[in-house]
């Protein structure tokens, strides 16, 4: 049993709150407070969240928060899956991640991956015959072709869109109750079966072609004892690879947003330098608008955070978003400027839209480098399309987690 006594009162319960408020729960609550730690009980559990630098280390340190057990069943049965990366720790996490950081060990995998988005972002257009087309849609269904071109996983346009579909209710429906949360079950499901039959067929009959995909990759992975993943949870690692991918599609609409509201930006991404410039844009699309709130683990034991004790087994929340936005580490935290990240003390360490620390230690999506490369893929072809934005809600709603302009952002391709 633990020897530190948590302060929150039993009934002090956050949940109602945080669903009520969404993004602006966790700041506004930290902003309240004296120092950096809010306490409070999320689900009935004894809650410590921490916010800036200093907690990221922490946080990420598997010797302060561990994930093994921290994750609930409706996160894993929609966002992660069962038996996911996400919920290892020390030495099985550290092989599992190495599956992982072997598909990105070159800037040419990666760049790959962004040559593919933009020639399938081509395409995609090339073929548009409705008018408006929600840009959301569109190209999640881009990024769903062009994974799976990079990934060796075979699909149809047809069964494109039906991935697509699937992958972004995956990531709508894990944080909420009722019919999106049915629905992001459902869509896991479907594809983890898929997936799984797909993984078997590799491995009863393997194609030379495929060698050094991500396909090829998690089919033959071995874990620290030399077994082959089952095909389940070796399915649940494939889509680890395209569902964050997919998922890309928020960051995109979001930068669509963006240059419509400020379309100076526009000219800069088509220079000469748009290759360094839409890097810088898509680091600030990331860190100005919302994507995930927080993250969270359990404290693996009793421990002390800048004086304040965290209990074993304590619910601990890293704030993401309230460090984006925080005045003490950005000028300006809500004015959309790219060129915070072109200077050279542009402190893109303090940047933690898909949480922080060291990717090949530590639990860090190893994945934002495709996300900068296919966000910035996106981006400039954006910035040289030509199209024209009709009257439409593009309201962002703070209490919807995720969120989303609601109209998707229609956009339509002129005469």
């Amino acid at each position: 049993m633990s020897s530190f006594k948590n302060p929150v009162a039993p009934w002090h319960d956050s949940t109602l709150g945080l669903m009520t408020h969404g993004y602006a729960w966790l700041p506004n609550r930290m902003r309240r407070e004296a120092g950096d730690v809010l306490r409070t009980r999320l689900l009935g559990r004894p809650t410590i969240a921490l916010r800036g630098p200093d907690a990221v280390a922490f946080f990420y340190d598997e010797h302060h928060v561990v994930r093994t057990a921290a994750l609930p069943d409706p996160v894993l049965d929609t966002l992660f899956g069962h038996g996911a990366v996400h919920t290892l720790d020390g030495d099985a996490h550290r092989a599992r991640k190495a599956m992982f950081l072997a598909l990105l060990k070159d800037e040419g995998g990666v760049a790959a991956l962004g040559e593919r988005v933009g020639a399938r972002w081509r395409e995609a257009v090339a073929g548009w015959t409705e008018d408006p087309v929600v840009l959301f849609d569109e190209v999640s269904k881009v990024l769903a072709l062009a994974v799976c071109d990079w990934a060796g996983v075979p699909l149809t346009d047809v069964s494109a869109a039906e991935l697509a579909h699937d992958c972004t209710a995956m990531v709508d429906g894990f944080a909420t109750p009722g019919p999106r949360h049915l629905r992001a079950r459902r869509a896991r499901a479907r594809q983890e079966e898929s997936l799984a039959a797909l993984v078997v067929r590799v491995r009863e009959t393997p194609d030379p072609g495929a060698r050094g995909s991500a396909l090829e990759t998690v089919a033959r992975h071995r874990d620290p004892v030399g077994g082959l993943l089952d095909p389940h949870t070796a399915a649940v690692e494939l889509l680890n690879v395209i569902r964050p991918t997919v998922a890309i599609a928020w960051f995109a609409t979001f930068a669509a947003h963006a240059l419509y509201r400020w379309p100076h930006h526009r000219d800069l991404l088509r220079s000469g330098t748009a290759g360094a410039y839409a890097e810088a844009f898509s680091h600030e699309v990331r860190r100005f608008y919302p994507f995930a709130p927080f993250v969270g683990g359990l404290a693996a034991q009793d421990l002390t955070w800048h004086g304040e004790d965290v209990a074993k087994d304590s619910l601990v929340l890293l704030d993401l978003y309230g460090q984006n936005h925080d005045p003490g580490l950005w000028d300006h935290p809500y004015r959309f400027d790219p060129h915070r990240f072109t200077r050279a003390d542009s402190h893109l360490e303090h940047l933690v839209p898909q949480g922080g620390g060291d990717p090949s230690a530590g639990h860090r999506c190893p994945g934002e480098d495709i996300t900068v490369t296919a966000l910035s893929a996106l981006v400039t072809e954006l910035a040289r399309l030509d199209y024209d934005v009709p009257d439409q809600d593009l309201t962002i709603p703070l209490s919807r987690m995720p969120t989303l302009p609601r109209s998707g952002f229609e956009l339509s391709l002129p005469v």
